[in-house]
């Protein structure tokens, strides 16, 4: 691998251990009571930090599910407060791994009363384990900061086909679903493409040490689904092998992408199971992440800085059959409708009516979505970190737009949204579609999103020194 010439950066890195206690709510389903049973894996709070001639910025990777709009800001708020990152300097990362608390709620708003107490969970998050993941997190932002050197930076790529692939399919009948079930034979054909690219930066300290690398790829990590044992996925397997390439004093960071339509499990082949093998898909991907170290190169340029903008976008209208509806059954069950009272399910429709009001509640005083879009620049090579679950499709045409070469594109960033789907998907139907918390933009939501991003993108190409 080649080396270059420190131009003046300075990174440092850390990772702090957030696994929850035990019968701390498990997110990533709906309407499912979900304790916490143990540890399997611990997963962790990762955090890179960048310094250039006195201007931070912090990358966040957390292994959870989700962080909600209120507390992302407040880990902003805090983080600023504790260390002076302005709010728009760090960048909030997490992995949508579904065998992992989500900090916050991202089934209705903190404010919706129609959720009871006792039934807390039913709202996607856990309180008790807010605080504490937010402390770890904070305590990971600190050590990173005291590690502190100079660096240099080399980026590269590897393709990998064996790990994702798009979870829609369009059926015989002209419908889409959502994981139809493995050799469906109503399957047409699959929807959509996915990303197979394997992104690799690496920063390495004066004297060849890497003391910290972003991987990129794109899947839902749902290989913990099933189960109620904490364990990172294969993010958390594929940092694990890369310490074990670098030595533990490297910390690697996993930028997952827009995976909201791609997963790890193929339904084309009637042959697969749902092992939950979440190591062997890291070792696949430490195996490319080898393969892309063998042609890294430099960072082109020494140009250091970041940018991010509110984008409105305009919500779904809600039909009025619907709404009303929803409003029937929330009055004729005010409490949860019970699927499986013995095992805590309840009926996905409640929980997707209580979101639907919620929804008409929040539309009287917020019409659009405040849909933020951050963007950050280390000479040729960007990270764009973009909110909630936007379809894949948009990365791929980001990418192909994008001023930089080497474009890392980080999903649920900053806070929850819901699913982004293209028009096709939303004609089409299926599970991501389903107006509710889960799918509330408007039609042409992935469109304005990947417009806005690569604007961003290339403002931040043409104005580098830019942190606004």
């Amino acid at each position: 691998m080649k080396k270059t010439k420190n131009t003046s950066l300075r990174a440092g890195a850390a990772k702090v251990d957030i696994s929850p206690a035990k019968g701390i709510q498990l997110a990533g389903d709906i309407g499912r009571r979900r304790p916490c049973t143990g540890i399997a894996d611990p997963i962790y709070a990762r955090a890179l930090v960048l310094e250039k001639n006195g201007k931070q910025c912090c990358v966040l990777s957390l292994d959870v599910l989700a962080i909600d709009t209120p507390w992302a800001d407040e880990l902003r708020r805090r983080a600023q407060a504790r260390y002076r990152f302005p709010p728009e300097a760090v960048v909030i990362h997490t992995t949508q791994n579904h065998a992992a608390p989500s900090i916050g709620n991202h089934f209705c708003r903190d404010s919706c009363t129609r959720i009871p107490d006792r039934y807390a969970y039913l709202r996607g998050g856990d309180a008790r384990y807010n605080e504490p993941a937010v402390a770890g997190i904070l305590e990971a932002m600190g050590k990173a900061l005291a590690n502190l050197e100079p660096v240099a930076v080399s980026v590269g790529r590897a393709i990998d086909g064996r790990i994702a692939t798009n979870r829609r399919y369009v059926m015989r009948d002209g419908t889409s679903r959502c994981q139809p079930g493995a050799g469906n034979p109503n399957v047409l054909h699959v929807e959509g493409p996915t990303d197979p690219e394997v992104g690799v930066v690496t920063f390495t300290g004066a004297k060849g040490r890497t003391i910290s690398a972003l991987l990129h790829h794109t899947a839902h990590p749902c290989n913990g689904f099933w189960g109620s044992k904490v364990l990172p996925d294969w993010p958390g397997a594929w940092c694990q092998g890369m310490e074990a390439h670098f030595g533990k004093t490297c910390t690697p960071l996993v930028i997952n992408g827009c995976c909201g339509n791609i997963i790890t499990f193929d339904y084309l082949n009637p042959a697969q199971k749902n092992d939950g093998d979440y190591r062997r898909y890291g070792r696949l991907l430490t195996e490319s992440t080898m393969r892309a170290l063998k042609d890294m190169r430099p960072v082109k340029g020494t140009a250091f800085g970041w940018a991010s903008r509110i984008l409105p976008i305009p919500k779904r209208v809600i039909p009025r059959q619907a709404l009303a509806e929803a409003r029937s059954m929330l009055k004729e069950h005010p409490g949860p409708l019970w699927k499986d009272p013995k095992h805590n399910r309840v009926e996905w429709d409640w929980v997707y009516n209580v979101g639907i009001v919620d929804m008409a509640d929040e539309d009287r005083t917020q019409p659009d979505f405040p849909y933020e879009i951050q963007a950050l620049r280390i000479g040729d090579f960007g990270l764009l970190a973009i909110m909630g679950e936007p379809f894949v499709e948009a990365q791929l045409n980001i990418k192909l737009k994008s001023p930089f070469p080497f474009l890392q594109v980080a999903h649920l960033c900053n806070g929850y949204c819901c699913y982004v789907p293209t028009r096709r998907a939303l004609a089409g139907g299926g599970y991501e579609t389903r107006i509710g918390w889960g799918s509330r933009l408007a039609p042409e939501a992935l469109e304005m999103i990947e417009k806005a991003s690569v604007q961003l993108l290339k403002k931040l190409a043409a104005h580098p020194s830019s942190s606004a």
